[in-house]
């Protein structure tokens, strides 16, 4: 079985949207798109670079999968040279013929979760806002590698929507940049435990 891992970054408020340019994702009149830039250094710069490198799958939704193929067939010099030889998988059902190499395009949930009960590497899912509401409605993701920064924005797109089911994480990694950005990974512990203070 496949892990699948959510790679995001958030703002204090839990905003995902647009995290790095004005235009990734203006939908619903989100006037913030780029808030990361300023507060993104070199030990940021470092940590992510780590964690893309270290991609062996990729699973997408299908406006984050059209700014990946558009981006990063022309740009593996800028630090993920493995992307195009990786299998990506995207979530639409309306893409009929992606041309960028080894994608594979899957319809439904019923696809997704016989994707992750099949051997293979594990997947990251980088954005993808909505494929991930839907992975978390199913009980599908398994660890969380966060990056959380140090603004709030009041609106926009939030990683943890209504509707999210109770779940206990474990912290297994963490580490602060000097702009204040958390890089914290949570791994899936269970149900929410609960007790009385009384």
């Amino acid at each position: 079985m496949r892990k699948i891992i959510a790679v995001e970054f958030i703002t204090l408020d839990g905003v995902m949207q647009a995290p790095g340019d004005s235009k990734e994702d203006a939908s619903e009149g989100f006037k913030y798109g780029g808030w990361m830039g300023p507060h993104f250094d070199e030990v940021g710069g470092q940590e992510m670079d780590k964690q893309m490198k270290a991609t062996r799958g990729l699973l997408l939704g299908r406006k984050t999968y059209n700014i990946f193929a558009e981006y990063w067939p022309k740009n593996t010099e800028k630090g993920w040279p493995q992307i195009n030889k990786i299998p990506k998988y995207v979530v639409s059902n309306t893409l009929k013929n992606p041309t960028w190499e080894n994608t594979v395009v899957l319809k439904n949930i019923d696809e997704l979760k016989k994707l992750k009960n099949s051997s293979g590497e594990d997947l990251q899912v980088y954005g993808s806002s909505n494929l991930l509401q839907t992975l978390m409605k199913h009980d599908l993701v398994d660890e969380f590698w966060l990056k959380i920064f140090p603004i709030t924005l009041g609106t926009g797109k939030k990683l943890f929507e209504e509707g999210t089911i109770p779940t206990s994480f474990t912290l297994i990694e963490s580490k602060i940049t000097p702009s204040g950005v958390i890089f914290a990974s949570y791994r899936r512990a269970g149900k929410v435990k609960t007790s009385s203070m009384l």
